[in-house]
Parts: C-alpha cells; sequence; structure tokens
C-alpha cells in the first residue's frame, strides 16, 4: 500500500483512531483530566472520524462501538458546560 494512495475512509480512520490515541495518551501520563475540555473533544471527534470511516467501509461492529464512543463524549462535554453555566 502506498502511503499516498489512500481512499478517504483510511484517511478519516486513521485521523480518528489518533485522535483517540492522543487523548488516552495525554491522559495516561497526566497532561489532560478525563473531564478536561480537550480531552472529551478528541475523544469527540476522534469518535466521530473513527465511526464514520467504520461506515463507509461497512463494518457495522465499529460504527457501534465509535458511534458509542462520540456519543458518551458528546454527553460529557454537554455535562461540563452545563456545570461550568451553573458556576
Amino acid at each position: 500500500m502506498d502511503l499516498f494512495d489512500l481512499s478517504a475512509s483510511e484517511i478519516l480512520g486513521t485521523t480518528g483512531v489518533s485522535m483517540l490515541l492522543i487523548a488516552f495518551f495525554l491522559n495516561l501520563f497526566g497532561l489532560v483530566r478525563r473531564s478536561s475540555f480537550k480531552y472529551l473533544l478528541l475523544n469527540l471527534a476522534g469518535g466521530g472520524l473513527a465511526c464514520y470511516a467504520s461506515y463507509l467501509i461497512d463494518f457495522f461492529p465499529f460504527v457501534i462501538l465509535e458511534g458509542t464512543w462520540t456519543v458518551v463524549a458528546l454527553v460529557g462535554l454537554m455535562m461540563m458546560m452545563r456545570r461550568r453555566a451553573a458556576a
């Protein structure tokens, strides 16, 4: 496989999974907290991209996995914003 001959689903999937892994590593090494905006946003965007890439290749087990990941990150962001607005 040529590095410059990637399909749209491969580019989207690679970008999404990279974002998820970056969030994981940043959290693991104490550089971001699980409840931080950056962490939740990386999970939301990464999960969404990975979900869409999985949809494009008709791999529905990962559509469910990444879709759930995206929804959980979105709920976490909404809860964080609600708490900040109430403070």
